[in-house]
């Protein structure tokens, strides 16, 4: 058995590496081949950010953080891998690094390559301006450090745009691609139909995109996977698709991306997924992917439910492509099991435009603010007509096998006057309508009390910001 040859660009060379393994990550092969030991593996799950780098084209387009230890090597084949060491020249510190030393910013120094490609991939984004303290937080929202208590790496974030900017680079060597992008082994389609054609003559391989959840297969359950087909190269899946009434989002859009589309109609989706995970996770994962693993906890799909979303699955039969549609909710049958068949592969997502007078609602309770999975995830969406609930969809996430729509809670809220009391029912309803299970993320009761709850923040925020008297404290 001989698997396919991996071309990475790294340090200002091009290496190309024989018989990777399917499974081996990204953050193996640079720390085991090509002996890059600047980063660090902390949790091995995606969580702590020490294993941080960029990935982008060899001219430095589409760069953007990702963490290495939960990707696959393969899907960075002829890309550029850049790590912490990468960034200075002549001698001379970027202004990242510098900015960190200078703020006395590291101090047991193991996270510190992480934060440093972190605050790189925003450096790159702003084009070396001035940043904001949020948008430095937000840079960091995927690292932790267990010493610096954050502040000083805010600060060298801060001043980062102070410095001198950084010498340009020599060019980077010409990557002339010899490999089979279809290898059995480890695919990387470039278009729908050689994904399909892969997809009908393997359907028992291994679908892979961003590799966030993936990617934890190997890391902590110590899978093997024989056979994957890559999506991320699909020209046809990368697009975001903008129509009337609807928006299309394609299954290898980013998650930040597919957050960013949605947020063009509905702005509330933007602090939504700041809370889904840290950038990097949002720059890696994929919209498609979240929906097709089949997660009872992945935060999407209670949004996606909530807003009448339907998913586009297709394959090739009889040599035509062809497909069907199914809404979001009727597209899971049981813990990770979903509707899609051996030869089908999700492709687009579609998404309604919202109508007049739509109120939205979305909220996760999780132990982290950012970056983790939520004990309890519930999204609502409803109209009112002359003060009464003229529609309304309700959708929780972990609280059951799987995504699912409070369908009981909905149908006390349908046609009753929008006030205190019907909420209240609807309390009740909700609290009996779902059997969650007890786990080290929260209690089964707890996790009732949380739906209860997090409806009445819902009537709540509704009623305006809280005015409190001073004789009501007395």
């Amino acid at each position: 058995m001989t698997f396919p040859k991996l071309d990475v660009i790294h340090r200002h060379r091009l290496f190309s590496l024989t018989n990777v393994p399917p499974a081996r990550t990204l953050l193996d092969v640079l720390r085991e081949e090509l002996r890059a030991t600047d980063t660090k593996e902390g949790c091995a799950s995606g969580d702590c950010g020490a294993c941080t780098v960029v990935l982008s084209n060899p001219d430095n387009s589409h760069a953007h953080s990702v963490n290495s230890c939960i990707r696959m090597a393969h899907s960075a084949h002829g890309l550029k891998v850049t790590t912490a060491a990468d960034l200075s020249t002549d001698g001379r510190l970027h202004p990242v690094q510098q900015a960190l030393v200078d703020h006395h910013a590291s101090q047991c120094g193991f996270c510190t390559p992480g934060f440093v490609m972190s605050l790189y991939d925003l450096y790159q984004r702003v084009d070396g301006q001035a940043v904001t303290r949020e948008q430095a937080l937000e840079a960091v929202s995927g690292n932790l450090c267990r010493c610096t208590g954050y502040r000083p790496i805010i600060d060298a974030a801060c001043a980062m745009h102070t410095y001198p900017r950084p010498l340009a680079t020599a060019a980077l060597p010409r990557h002339t691609d010899t490999r089979d992008p279809l290898d059995p082994y480890y695919a990387l389609p470039t278009d729908l139909q050689q994904l399909l054609g892969l997809r009908a003559k393997y359907p028992q391989a291994q679908l892979m995109a961003g590799g966030t959840d993936a990617g934890l297969w190997v890391t902590q359950q110590h899978r093997q996977f024989q056979q994957v087909i890559d999506l991320t190269r699909v020209k046809e899946l990368l697009r975001v698709e903008r129509y009337p009434h609807h928006i299309a989002i394609g299954a290898a859009v980013n998650l930040h991306d597919a957050f960013a589309a949605l947020a063009e109609w509905r702005g509330s989706v933007a602090h939504f997924a700041d809370r889904f995970a840290g950038r990097p996770v949002r720059q890696s994962g994929t919209l498609g992917g979240n929906i097709a693993n089949g997660s009872p906890i992945g935060d999407s799909m209670p949004l996606l439910i909530a807003l009448g979303a339907q998913v586009v699955l297709m394959s090739i039969r009889k040599g035509r492509m062809v497909s069907r549609h199914l809404p979001l909710e009727n597209f899971y049958l049981g813990y990770r099991q979903t509707a899609l068949q051996a030869d089908e592969v999700l492709c687009w997502i579609v998404v309604p435009k919202p109508l007049a007078g739509e109120q939205l609602v979305h909220d996760k309770v999780s132990k982290r603010w950012e970056d983790d999975i939520s004990a309890v995830c519930l999204a609502m969406q409803w109209h009112l007509k002359n003060g009464a609930v003229q529609s309304v969809r309700i959708a929780v996430g972990g609280v059951a096998a799987t995504p699912v729509r409070a369908y009981q809670t909905e149908a006390v809220l349908a046609g009753q006057v929008w006030n205190e009391a019907t909420i209240a029912k609807a309390q009740q309803a909700i609290a009996q309508e779902f059997s969650p299970i007890s786990d080290m993320r929260a209690s089964a009761d707890y996790r009732r009390r949380l739906l209860q709850q997090l409806l009445q923040r819902t009537w709540l925020a509704q009623q305006g910001p809280a005015v409190t008297q001073l004789a009501d404290l007395t």
